[in-house]
């Protein structure tokens, strides 16, 4: 007789083995000549008083944005990296691996390249893992043009300019499957990404960051389809798509003489739009904006607000008197939130968030079922061992 483990169960053991790999392995010290092996893991639980229009957090008790990380380096010249994420939704388990990825060291004149799977660098937040994020839901533009978190199959090449501010631009090429995992065409590569970073130092407390990234999509779903979540179904990749993407993204961060341990003020603001919806769209375009203000006003607290928008056009076939008729629906999605974090450490995370959401449009029932006015979700992020850098 054979025995089903529920899968709140399986995920707890998923993480018990997680813990005791990241010991063994540190206690065990392994390591090569270039340098040492790492291995970490992060587990992210919210409960949500109710599910929300394209939310990525069920109603009830799930698991976030949870992974095992494995890491280290191939001799001198290369780096190695394997992330293995897993999530509920209704319950139900999901896993995938979002990167294995092999990594240049030793390039010259600033390059660095990069093969394999892993998050594209474009826009702010895309390229940091969603439970290192300052709010428990991604913005709106993020999970309606990217799914949440864009990770694909792919290459890079990435260039840091010898100037004494930061300078960097990189050139993505990607298989398209994880962005539009349903198309009417087959191009390869399925997308491109070039983006430009640059930021730096105003003075010892006050430092920026800009960025402007162009996408080239050459993978598009068919007017019919719509990529959302029905049901026990959960989404992935681009809900809403387009030809061309420009995005543009600006951070600011303040803190008193650079201790941003005890106060610190950030300022992230990102806007994108969305052209090419369909062949016959016109100068229908999709758009997307998000700014959000943090502050640490304390060690170990933070308070913080974010607006997003989201206007979008959906292509959408109609079949009449035997005639096959395209409209477009048109609706827009605003939704604030608000947050208070308490973070005793750099690997603990406790958040409250309170956001609420208001849809307008004629389509708009349709294109962003679930609309709540009020949602309530309680947040805990856990890390073990070895974790990523923190990027600006």
């Amino acid at each position: 007789m054979s025995v089903v483990t529920p899968p709140r169960i399986r995920l707890l053991l998923a993480a018990a083995a997680l813990v005791c790999a990241e010991l063994w392995i540190g206690k065990s010290g392994w390591a090569s000549d270039a340098g040492p092996w790492e291995v970490g893991a992060v587990l992210d639980v919210a409960a949500s008083a109710r599910d929300m229009a394209m939310g990525a957090r069920s109603q009830g008790l799930q698991v976030g944005h949870s992974d095992l990380l494995i890491r280290g380096p191939l001799g001198a010249p290369f780096a190695v990296e394997a992330i293995f994420a897993g999530h509920t939704v209704h319950g139900r388990l999901e896993h995938h691996v979002e990167k294995f990825s092999l990594r240049t060291r030793t390039l010259p004149v600033g390059l660095s390249a990069m093969a394999g799977r892993f998050a594209s660098q474009i826009g702010y937040l895309n390229e940091q893992h969603p439970h290192t994020d300052d709010f428990s839901e991604r913005p709106l533009l993020y999970r309606g043009f990217f799914g949440g978190h864009w990770f694909d199959d792919g290459v890079r090449l990435n260039w840091t300019a010898p100037t004494p501010f930061y300078l960097r631009i990189g050139a993505e090429a990607f298989s398209g499957r994880q962005l539009i995992q349903n198309s009417e065409t087959a191009q390869r590569p399925g997308a491109g990404v070039v983006s430009l970073k640059t930021g730096g130092d105003l003075n010892v407390s006050n430092s920026w960051q800009f960025g402007l990234s162009y996408l080239n999509n050459r993978r598009r779903s068919p007017a019919h389809h719509h990529e959302e979540a029905r049901g026990d179904e959960h989404a992935h990749g681009a809900e809403f798509n387009g030809k061309h993407m420009w995005m543009s993204d600006f951070v600011y961060k303040w803190s008193p003489n650079g201790d941003v341990k005890r106060k610190q003020l950030r300022l992230i603001g990102e806007h994108a739009q969305v052209s090419g919806i369909h062949p016959e769209s016109g100068s229908r375009r999709h758009a997307g904006s998000t700014l959000a203000v943090v502050w640490r006003f304390i060690p170990a607290w933070e308070i913080g607000a974010r607006t997003d928008w989201l206007s979008v056009n959906r292509p959408e076939l109609h079949h009449e008197d035997g005639v096959d008729a395209l409209e477009f629906g048109a609706a827009r999605l605003r939704e604030d939130a608000l947050m208070v974090a308490y973070k005793p450490s750099h690997r603990q995370t406790y958040r409250l968030q309170v956001s609420r959401q208001r849809a307008s449009g004629v389509a708009a029932d349709d294109v962003f079922p679930g609309v709540a006015k009020h949602i309530v979700q309680f947040q805990v992020v856990f890390g073990f061992g070895a974790h990523g850098a923190h990027s600006y």
